[in-house]
């Protein structure tokens, strides 16, 4: 790979009242604009992750961008969507656009603003990254989708309701020192596990605890070609970045396996030169924590049907083997969908460089991102490592 992240801002996540999707894009790419010590005419192209959906009443958004400074019109602006993994997806045609000598510096954006859409209506937007012919009628919306998945894995692998509650208090307790955390209190293993009035089911055997949060906020990351990079304050190069996308009906797979996270994970890897356990944390795709379960296994941390022990034995908490998600994953920091692909990168970068503040994992010196779209459907990997 040619391409390095040598600057990154990432705006509070949460409910935002006061924010709109223009504003949290103008912000965050300002910033980190100036995190990379350049300046907007130092851009060669921009690229925003906005899935949208419904959720913003104001649609062709990549012009929103130019916002920032005027310095920033007539440069080329894109936008990408690929549901859950739009921001990934946005990383992505950044890189690509440096590795076809397009570009030597790339601005990538990622916002999503979806607290101030109705419950129903956040519900039915979310569901749109299902298959409506076969899926679309689901209740509790993609909440459904993967309670459905849940309830098969434990019908063919036991009860995992312990490892569920360990994997949402640990996610929970490292979000605690994120200051961008939309949630950042650390319930703690039984008020996870026990069903109460403030931890309901919500679909099949997941409670509240168990499903990421409806969130708004913004991210962005400055991507440079290496020889650019290397005559800048900092470089975080891609050793790897992977796009893996598999079939939308869940008909047509096993969807307990993963399979599109698998194949991303071991391109990744083997593109990389390195083995999993090389890594010194992952951020995973923890939208509800059934999926960050069995992308333990997908990942190759964990055997088929064994990823519930990894979680339970404490091998991904911040001391463990593999910190998964020391930043507290979606389940602690938000899921504003766009903006989370974005995020993952930013906060690795962070990690990286010895800028992660309270949720810095000692001496990180490799980085693994894993983002989807969808139920494992659009499958994301990147493996950072900083040069300089």
């Amino acid at each position: 790979m040619t391409a390095c992240i040598v600057g990154w801002a990432h705006s509070q996540f949460g409910k935002l009242p006061e924010e709109t999707v223009e504003s949290l894009i103008v912000k965050v790419a300002g910033d980190a604009l100036a995190h990379a010590g350049i300046g907007p005419e130092d851009v060669d192209e921009i690229v925003l992750g906005h899935f949208n959906a419904g959720f913003s009443a104001q649609d062709f958004t990549a012009s929103l961008v130019l916002q920032a400074d005027d310095r920033l019109r007539f440069k080329p602006a894109t936008r990408v969507e690929n549901a859950c993994a739009t921001g990934s997806a946005a990383v992505r045609q950044g890189i690509r656009a440096i590795d076809a000598n397009a570009a030597k510096i790339v601005l990538v954006v990622g916002v999503e603003q979806m607290t101030t859409t109705k419950g129903p209506d956040v519900g039915r937007n979310l569901l749109k990254a299902s298959y409506l012919p076969e899926e679309g009628d689901t209740p509790a919306g993609f909440a459904g989708v993967f309670g459905g998945i849940a309830q098969s894995y434990f019908q063919r692998h036991g009860d995992q309701s312990d490892a569920l509650a360990t994997i949402a208090a640990k996610n929970h307790k490292n979000g605690v020192d994120n200051p961008y955390a939309q949630m950042r209190t650390d319930f703690g293993f039984d008020f996870c596990r026990n069903e109460s009035e403030k931890n309901p089911f919500v679909a099949g055997p997941l409670k509240r605890t168990d499903c990421s949060l409806v969130s708004d906020g913004a991210a962005a990351i400055v991507l440079a070609d290496t020889q650019t990079a290397l005559r800048m304050k900092r470089a975080v190069a891609f050793r790897a970045n992977e796009h893996v996308q598999d079939f939308l009906p869940l008909s047509k797979r096993d969807i307990l396996l993963f399979e599109g996270a698998e194949e991303a994970w071991a391109r990744a890897l083997k593109s990389a030169g390195v083995k999993l356990d090389d890594l010194s944390f992952v951020e995973t795709h923890d939208c509800f924590t059934i999926a960050e379960l069995i992308e333990y296994e997908a990942m190759g941390l964990a055997k088929r049907g064994e990823g519930g022990k990894i979680a339970l034995e404490g091998q991904t908490k911040k001391n463990g083997r593999l910190p998964v998600n020391p930043s507290g994953g979606l389940k602690s920091k938000g899921h504003p969908i766009g903006a989370t692909g974005v995020s993952m990168h930013a906060l690795s970068a962070m990690q990286l460089t010895g800028e992660a503040g309270g949720i810095q994992v000692p001496n990180a010196k490799l980085a693994g991102i894993f983002n989807m779209g969808g139920a494992a459907v659009a499958n994301y990997v990147s493996i950072l490592e900083r040069i300089k």
